[in-house]
């Protein structure tokens, strides 16, 4: 995938709701405007990708308690040059989670876009995360391993995701989330 290719897919992209569609009118003006979009040396700000992960039986997501921020997060992180988002988002899931059959659902579409501001941490400036986000499917009976990054892993269960510490931006995610409709 390419920045092109991002753009497209961003453009057909529908947000759930208003905030997210200012996000995506942020997302898609920032990286039109820097092709070094993917690189974390654009201290500005950088497209991150991120990854929303399902149970097989739609009840349960799998989150990270984020051992800088404090707050239960799906995984993902900085591309670090690289233009394909989906593949980033899979390979920073198997890389916090040690998941590895995980299935992209959508098609492969963009699930959720969101533009937040990192806090400054010693000589790196306060910047803001363009973050594309896919909807994966994984077995909750896989086992898992918490990497340096987290503080805790788990599988929550849908009605308890609101409980914890978490953003708005989660919630959104929590409220696009595909439900199993068979029985």
């Amino acid at each position: 995938m390419s920045r092109k290719d991002l753009l497209e897919r961003l453009k057909s992209h529908l947000p759930a709701d208003e905030h997210e569609a200012a996000m995506l009118k942020r997302i898609l003006g920032f990286v039109t405007r820097h092709e070094e979009c993917f690189q974390r040396s654009l201290l500005s700000g950088h497209v991150t990708a991120s990854a929303w992960v399902v149970d097989l039986e739609r009840t349960h997501a799998l989150l990270t308690h984020h051992a800088k921020l404090g707050k239960w997060l799906q995984m993902g992180g900085h591309c670090d040059g690289d233009s394909d988002v989906l593949k980033v988002a899979l390979r920073e899931v198997e890389e916090e989670s040690g998941l590895t059959a995980l299935q992209p659902l959508l098609g492969g579409a963009v699930f959720d876009v969101d533009a937040h501001e990192i806090p400054a941490r010693g000589a790196e400036p306060a910047h803001i995360h363009y973050d594309i986000r896919f909807l994966f499917e994984a077995d909750r009976l896989a086992p898992l391993r918490i990497s340096g990054e987290s503080h805790d892993l788990r599988w929550v269960a849908f009605e308890e995701i609101p409980l914890l510490n978490t953003d708005e931006s989660v919630l959104r995610m929590l409220r696009k989330s595909p439900r199993r409709t068979d029985s």
